[in-house]
C-alpha cells in the first residue's frame, strides 16, 4: 500500500505545479517562476512572454523583472494593474462567448434530434423506384406505416421507363394507399431529390414528368397534412429492396 503524503508534502506539490506548468508551456526554468505573480502569466500574450525571455537574457534580468517591464510597456500610459484587470476581463468575456457557442451547438443538436423524431400520431411512408437498365424495366417499392405500427408494403413491376419515372410512380403508389387509408398526417421519405423537388416546385418542373407530377399533386391535395423528406439511399433500404424485388419479377419486354 503506498504511503500517504503528509500535509506538508501535499502543499508543496500544489505549490510546485505553477512553476512546472510555466516551464512546460513557455520554456522558463521552474526556479525562475517561483517569485513571479501568477496573474502576470495569466494575462501575458505569447509574444510578450517571448519578448520577456529575450529581455531577461540580453539585460541579465530575472524572469519576473523582464516580464513586468514587458507588460508595463504593453500598458502604455496605463498602469500594470489596469492592464491586468483589462486582460482578465477579456479572458472572462472570451470564456463567456465560448460557453454561449457551446450551448448553441448543444441546442442545435438537440433541435436536430428532436426534428428527426417523427410525430407519434403521424403515418410514415417510404418510396423507391428501380430500373434495370436505365431506362429499362421499372420496379416500384413502398411502405406505409400507421401510428399503431401496422405496415402495408407495395412492390410491383411498372413497365418500361427511366429512374425518375420509376421514382414518381412509387411516390404515387404510396400516396394512393395513404389516401385510401385516410391518413390524417403523413410524412413521406424518399431518396430521389429529383422527384421530391419536382413535385414541390412552384414552377412547371420537368416537362417529361408532367403527367406523373399532376397525378401526384392531385393525391397530395387530398391529404390534410403531408411532408416529403429526402433521405440518403442507405436509410431507404426497405423500399429499395421492394423495388429491386419488383424489377427481378418483371417480364422482359419483347423486341419489335
Amino acid at each position: 500500500m503506498p504511503a500517504l503524503l503528509s500535509s506538508h508534502q501535499s502543499a508543496m506539490t500544489a505549490v510546485e505545479q505553477y512553476p512546472r506548468k510555466m516551464h512546460y508551456l513557455y520554456g522558463l526554468s521552474p526556479y525562475s517562476c517561483m517569485n513571479i505573480p501568477e496573474n502576470l502569466f495569466e494575462i501575458a500574450h505569447r509574444k510578450e512572454l517571448a519578448s520577456s525571455r529575450k529581455l531577461a537574457k540580453s539585460l541579465g534580468l530575472s524572469a519576473e523583472a523582464a516580464l513586468q517591464q514587458t507588460l508595463e510597456a504593453a500598458a502604455g500610459k496605463g498602469s500594470l494593474g489596469d492592464l491586468i484587470a483589462a486582460r482578465k476581463r477579456e479572458k472572462e468575456n472570451a470564456a463567456t462567448r465560448i460557453a454561449i457557442r457551446k450551448q448553441a451547438r448543444i441546442d442545435a443538436q438537440a433541435h436536430k434530434i428532436a426534428a428527426a423524431q417523427p410525430d407519434p400520431t403521424a403515418w410514415l411512408a417510404w418510396f423507391d423506384g428501380a430500373t434495370h437498365p436505365n431506362p429499362g424495366k421499372m420496379g416500384i417499392g413502398g411502405l406505409l406505416k400507421n401510428p399503431d405500427g401496422g405496415v402495408t408494403t407495395i412492390s410491383y413491376a411498372a413497365g418500361q421507363g427511366d429512374s425518375s419515372m420509376a421514382e414518381y410512380i412509387a411516390l404515387i403508389a404510396v400516396l394512393q394507399v395513404a389516401v385510401e387509408a385516410r391518413a390524417s398526417k403523413l410524412v413521406i421519405y424518399g431518396d430521389s431529390r429529383v422527384v421530391i423537388d419536382d413535385v414541390q416546385t412552384e414552377n412547371e418542373g420537368a416537362a417529361i414528368l408532367s403527367a406523373q407530377r399532376l397525378q401526384a399533386r392531385l393525391l397530395l391535395a387530398r391529404l390534410a397534412d403531408v411532408s416529403l423528406i429526402w433521405i440518403p439511399r442507405r436509410k431507404n433500404a426497405a423500399a429499395d429492396a421492394l423495388s429491386q424485388q419488383a424489377v427481378q419479377l418483371a417480364p422482359v419486354a419483347r423486341q419489335p
